[in-house]
């Protein structure tokens, strides 16, 4: 096949005739190439440089074969032009010369009737399977040899090619070279990739029927949405046994999906060199990105998003998917599965399918939650500790001490009212309940997503699926380093390897893994300098406001207090440097990633998921982790304080309510925050930067501006696209399991932002992003280890924020053990619970500055209250832990142990208990290999009855087509 080009040595376009024939040169492009050393294309009747039959085979298989069944009209030369227009537009310059280009090729497409928006070549047969877009540098004759070598041996393996010279393009620089896989092609390389391919109609009953289904018909979408291709048992492809598949039309045999996955697998593998294999291989699409020689490579959308495709022979999928899936008014209803993995791959298919499983089951965690925070609101009454805090004859005569040295004065017990009641909400019985039910809940979830992955590998085809398959070619990265070769075992052919020395080795990881602790300990750096930050403003809001300062403001005053302000600008600040290091931190991972040079893509992938992920746990849960378990643990007593690394920073108290609250605060300030956040810059930056970048050809006709132009406009997807999706909501799924226990609602604000999630994802992607090059996959990967280890990890952190940074447990043994008059009731709590300290044995250290303690206090005031379990002054054991104290620690104790085992035995009884995979699904599986075995031996009975009659019976030794590899002529002439 030619290649075709859109220009015939000027800059002048070809008028044509109403009444021409509608072949290649539809649109009035000249079919002959330009000079080579312009454009690198092939021109007619030039052959391509020789190429070795090893080297053919090696990179692509040629497929010359297929250049037979073209017309003769692919060859046809199209019209000429009028040679006094061409002069006319060729003297003008600048913008006149453009505008007189764009008004003539306007009128031509007036005249024929033909859009550029459309996905097939100039005939309106060839449909388009990938797209390479380049830019004619001035001083770029190397990029040019590499397209034109390049270009040769995609024509020498069969693929077709067809250029729109870059007068075409809005910008006047950008040629866009299209690319179609005939049938040969595809049938060759769908049997090497081991593409399944129908071949019996699915006869298994479906009985998912189910009770009252008519009450889910509001959430379902149209059944040709849902299910746009019938079922069918299917078998990997051999082009030898073409005709055991049903095979009805070949143009439409192979999904649009699986053509340029094929598509990609050529272009990945095709060399661009002349000389035969020699010192180093040059090849792939990849590394002709990376060095310059093309900007893009992509495959088309088949139509704009919101309207379907004029052409009758186009599906519009991409209309169809927006329509029913990437508007967020669809929010209530099913996502379209099959529709995705058609459209996208089954990579992208199994990421939406995770991520709305994932929706689906955050319902029942999120409505347990809800319940619980009701059940909070409902005993808000019976909150006994919270009334005698906010009494007056309670609360209001007992004097605390102060929280901070010098500037922190003495304070009233009821200043805290409104902070220990809404501690109530999430500090309740409810919550012990709540976080046990978390942990049973993140088993089933797993477990469930387990059996909807098993039920996806079985009708997606991905069954006997290795994720090696797809992994099988090296990263251009790393073949550009590598200087021996090695025998594969596996393959027994020699190839490329990394020279690797046990001190390079060493050395590259010692210092990728040293950047990562160092990157580490800036984070924890960052968070001892976030409590600083608190310690020290502490003290200031202390001052400010212990004349009731902030009392004068509506609505919120009353609530504002130095511990509330301090926690919700720490958070703030801390929620801010999580996200600065968190930007810089990608590049960082990305760097080091690549100074290993991982082999395969897959590796790589992985490789980048720990570190990241290791990063972003440290540097999203960090503060959580502070406040849930060091703050206010390690302060001493008044008299004997501890301090911050040996500095005037004494550590942190929690609030008489409790250190939970603050917990919850900063779960809510963090986690909401990346939400909001990671929303408005996944749809507000590529919206912006499209905009940005088709500013003018917005104005063009819609016949004018060409189908590919469109999907040039867009932004790239990216391989590593997927991989910030699922850390953004693995790292959410860390939120609402590692510290749910302080905050019952996360999973309800998880919830919500998922709904918004999804339809944002499938926006972005259908109308923002190029199409994404389909690829295979058959589970969510790496992150299903990281799920599972977060799972068992959060029934830990969980048992401990409700032993120690909740009050469940020394109520429950106050009320159990020490409530003097023996009821089962919390009067008297807070007494019991705070501790005396004589005012005059404070250090001078220690003591208020004068004029810092509030008007009522005076010298008839000789003791302070403090939260702690310690013997009064005077007491054999001054200032000496209690009994009570040791007994609470037990208990604590006896709490995480009990909680941890009963957890973790239903978690692996229910693991026990739910099958992996469905049974129904097993049976099918099972039903498809035995069909595939049977059709095949019946399939090569047939055939070998039928050379056995058309050779008359006569002694005839060969063997039935058992051997894919032996061209049917051969097996013919054997017999003859």
């Amino acid at each position: 096949m030619h290649r075709i080009t859109g220009k015939t040595g000027g800059d002048s376009l070809i008028e044509m005739s109403p009444t021409d024939s509608f072949n290649d040169n539809i649109n009035g492009y000249d079919q002959h190439a330009q000079d080579p050393s312009s454009t690198g294309s092939i021109q007619q009747g030039q052959s391509p440089s020789p190429l070795r039959p090893e080297v053919c085979v090696d990179t692509c298989e040629s497929l010359n074969t297929s250049l037979a069944s073209l017309s003769p009209s692919d060859y046809s030369d199209s019209p000429q032009s009028d040679p006094q227009t061409s002069e006319r537009i060729s003297d003008l310059t600048g913008l006149s010369r453009k505008r007189a280009l764009f008004l003539k090729f306007r009128s031509r497409i007036d005249k024929q009737q033909h859009s550029k928006d459309s996905v097939f070549f100039r005939d309106g047969v060839r449909m388009i399977d990938f797209v390479l877009s380049y830019v004619d540098d001035k001083d770029g004759e190397r990029k040019q040899e590499r397209r034109r070598l390049y270009e040769a041996n995609l024509v020498n393996v069969g693929l077709e090619l067809e250029t729109e010279d870059k007068s075409e393009s809005d910008d006047g620089k950008t040629f866009f070279l299209k690319i179609h896989a005939p049938w040969e092609v595809l049938a060759t390389y769908a049997d090497v990739l081991k593409v399944k391919v129908p071949f019996k109609a699915n006869d298994i009953p479906d009985n998912s029927d189910t009770p009252m289904n008519w009450l889910s018909t509001p959430f379902r979408l149209p059944e040709h949405i849902m299910h746009p291709q019938p079922d069918y048992f299917t078998a990997p492809f051999d082009k030898s046994k073409s005709d055991f598949f049903l095979i009805d039309n070949k143009d439409t045999f192979f999904s649009p999906s699986t053509r340029n996955r094929i598509l990609y697998y050529i272009l990945s593998r095709c060399s661009y060199f002349r000389d035969e294999c020699g010192e180093k291989d040059k090849k792939g699409i990849k590394r002709l990105l990376n060095n310059g020689t093309y900007t893009a490579a992509f495959p088309l959308h088949d139509c704009r998003y919101w309207s379907r495709s004029k052409d009758v022979n186009c599906e519009s999928d991409r209309y169809n998917l927006h329509k029913h899936w990437a508007r967020f008014f669809c929010f209530f209803k099913e996502q379209p599965l099959n529709l995705i993995r058609k459209y996208y791959g089954e990579k992208i298919g199994i990421y939406f399918a995770w991520l709305g499983f994932y929706t689906e089951m955050l319902l029942f965690a999120a409505i347990v939650g809800s319940m619980c925070f009701i059940y909070g609101l409902f005993t808000y009454d019976d909150n006994d500790w919270s009334k005698e805090i906010c009494s007056e004859k309670v609360g209001g005569n007992i004097v605390m001490c102060p929280l901070c040295d010098k500037k922190c004065g003495y304070w009233k017990l009821n200043t805290t009212c409104n902070s220990s009641w809404q501690s109530h909400l999430f500090d309740n019985v409810g919550t012990v309940f709540f976080a046990i039910f978390m942990g049973i809940w993140v088993t089933l979830f797993l477990e469930f997503w387990k059996r909807r992955q098993a039920r996806l590998e079985y009708e997606w085809d991905l069954v006997d699926f290795e994720e090696e398959q797809q992994q099988l070619q090296l990263r251009p990265e790393y073949e550009s380093k590598c200087t021996n070769r090695k025998l594969n075992r596996i393959t027994q052919e020699t190839e490329w390897v990394l020279r690797r020395t046990a001190t390079d080795l060493m050395g590259r990881l010692l210092l990728c893994w040293a950047t990562v602790t160092l990157w580490i300990s800036l984070i924890i750096a960052c968070i001892i300098g976030v409590i600083a930050y608190r310690l020290a403003v502490y003290a200031a809001f202390a001052s400010i406001m212990k004349d009731s300062a902030t009392s004068h403001l509506q609505v919120v005053g009353p609530y504002i207090t130095p511990q509330l302000a301090t926690s919700v600008t720490a958070s703030c600040i801390n929620f801010v440097i999580i996200m600065i290091l968190n930007l810089m931190y990608e590049r960082v991972a990305v760097w080091i990633t690549d100074m290993e040079i991982p082999k395969t893509h897959l590796e790589y992938e992985n490789k980048l998921t720990v570190k990241m992920f290791l990063f972003q746990f440290v540097n999203y849960y960090s503060s959580c982790f502070y406040v849930a378990f060091f703050k206010g643990k390690f302060v001493g007593f008044p008299g004997d304080y501890e301090y911050m690394f040996g500095s005037k920073l004494r550590n942190e108290e929690c609030d008489p309510g409790g250190c939970l609250i603050e917990l919850t605060t900063q779960l809510v300030i963090v986690m909401t925050g990346k939400q909001v956040w990671g929303n408005i810059q996944e749809a507000l930056v590529p919206w912006l930067m499209n905009w940005w970048g088709s500013r003018n050809a917005r104005n063009h006709p819609e016949s004018l501006y060409s189908r590919w132009e469109q999907d040039h406009d867009l932004q790239s997807f990216g391989q590593l696209g997927l991989f910030y999706e699922y850390l953004e909501m693995v790292i959410q799924f860390g939120f609402i399991t590692l510290f749910v226990a302080s905050f019952p609602l996360a999973p309800l604000l998880a919830l919500i932002n998922n709904i918004i999630e999804v339809r944002v994802d499938a926006w972005k992607l259908t109308t923002q992003f190029r199409r994404p090059v389909a690829a295979k996959a058959h589970s969510i990967g790496a992150w299903q280890e990281i799920l599972n280890g977060m799972a068992v990890l959060s029934v830990v952190t969980n048992a401990f924020i409700v032993a120690f940074t909740s009050d469940m447990i020394p109520r429950l043994v106050y009320m159990y053990a020490y409530q003097p008059d023996g009821e089962m009731n919390m009067k008297g709590y807070i007494d019991n619970s705070l501790s005396v300290f004589n005012i005059s044995a404070f250090l001078l250290a220690n003591k208020p500055d004068d004029g810092e303690s509030p008007s009522w206090f005076n010298s008839s005031i000789t003791t302070c209250r403090y939260r702690d379990y310690r013997y009064p002054p005077g007491h054999e054991k001054e200032y000496s832990v209690t009994m009570q104290f040791w007994h609470i620690l037990a208990a604590k104790l006896a709490f995480i142990i009990i909680v941890e085992h009963v957890v973790f035995l239903v978690k692996f009884f229910v693991a026990w208990m739910i099958p992996d995979v469905p049974s129904d699904v097993r049976a099918r599986v099972k039903r498809e290999r035995y069909l595939v075995q049977e059709y095949l031996h019946n399939y090569e009975v047939e055939k070998l009855k039928i050379q056995l009659s058309q050779n008359g019976h006569s002694d005839c030794t060969c063997t039935p087509m058992i051997y894919p590899s032996i061209p049917k002529h051969e097996v013919l002439s054997e017999c003859l």
